[in-house]
């Protein structure tokens, strides 16, 4: 990821910390962590973090993200007074790997509960091509630019696994409201269940299995529903695609009856749009839902998903 890593030295991190609070007020720092409200306070990393504590904790809970509406995840580097309200919850939710700068804060924070979601279920490895295609080409590109990829949250199964983990270490560190986090959780693995059939019975009968995108995020949800990615990028979204990779897309979409390419909200589409254009392809939105905002084809986690699932309908030619 091309992510800059802001260190704090240990030495200094408790004194900046007690600086930060002491100077500063909630009122005008946007995007700061809000902490010491009185309810267990969880700091997320970004929004599939956020949306596992709203909907497990309920009105028990207060939580806020490090990563705001519209900002590219892989990007964020966390404020000092971010780093300072961390410093000050009773839980942080994050996904290690994908955001270094809050891997830096949090091994260096004395937060008592850390819940690394990664830890919560099984990664694997994925390039830009992951499905059919990536096991005809081993010693391709492909295995050049693999590595774990964290974007386990589009699998609703994976998803659920990491749901039922944050739950059962809500209930550890809040005891006196485990039983209403314990039902929470189930009723939202539930649905996500009820999700995960969705696309199983969605995605059984399509012209096509392949897809085009420019952002490696949907090797997970590749898998489970026996589709195959090809990404114009790898993991990074803002890498730049060599021509070779370019040309051999551009073929692949003929052979395989590919007609669309999709890009996403939160990073330029220009790449996605050019390569459609010399193809002849259509484009089209595929929401790795890092964030919800006004361009968000819904208003969370569940209903991007399902226009996620959608626009694969429509591009892939479900019969």
């Amino acid at each position: 990821m091309n992510v800059r890593r802001r260190l704090i030295p240990a030495a200094s991190f408790t004194a900046l910390s007690a600086l930060v609070l002491a100077t500063t007020s909630a009122c005008d720092s946007a995007g700061a962590a809000d902490t010491n409200t009185g309810k267990f306070d969880v700091v997320a990393s970004f929004y599939p973090m956020a949306f596992l504590t709203e909907r497990i904790g309920g009105k028990y809970v207060n939580v806020s993200s490090l990563t705001q509406p519209g900002q590219e995840p892989h990007d964020l580097e966390i404020s000092a007074r971010q780093t300072a309200a961390l410093q000050e919850a009773d839980a942080v939710l994050y996904l290690k790997n994908l955001q270094p700068s809050v891997d830096d804060a949090v091994s260096q924070s004395e937060v008592k509960t850390k819940i690394d979601a990664a830890s919560l279920t099984s990664l694997e490895k994925h390039g830009n091509e992951v499905g059919g295609h990536a096991a005809e080409h081993d010693d391709s590109e492909n295995d050049e630019l693999a590595g774990l990829d964290p974007h386990i949250w589009l699998d609703p199964v994976r998803y659920a696994e990491v749901a039922a983990g944050v739950g059962k270490a809500f209930e550890k560190a809040d005891p006196d409201h485990a039983a209403v986090y314990k039902t929470n959780t189930a009723a939202l693995v539930k649905k996500l269940g009820a999700l995960n059939t969705e696309f199983k019975d969605g995605l059984s009968d399509t012209k096509t299995k392949v897809f085009i995108t420019t952002h490696a995020a949907f090797g997970y949800l590749a898998e489970r529903y026996g589709l195959t990615e090809e990404a114009i990028n790898g993991l990074d979204p803002e890498s730049e695609p060599s021509a070779a990779r370019v040309k051999d897309l551009e073929k692949m979409a003929k052979a395989d009856g590919v007609t669309t390419v999709f890009y996403e909200t939160l990073v330029s589409d220009k790449t996605a749009k050019t390569i459609a254009g010399d193809a002849n392809l259509k484009t089209d939105v595929l929401d790795p839902i890092e964030g919800i905002t006004s361009k968000s084809r819904g208003t969370d986690y569940f209903s991007v998903q399902r226009a996620n699932l959608k626009a694969l309908q429509t591009a892939l030619g479900t019969k």
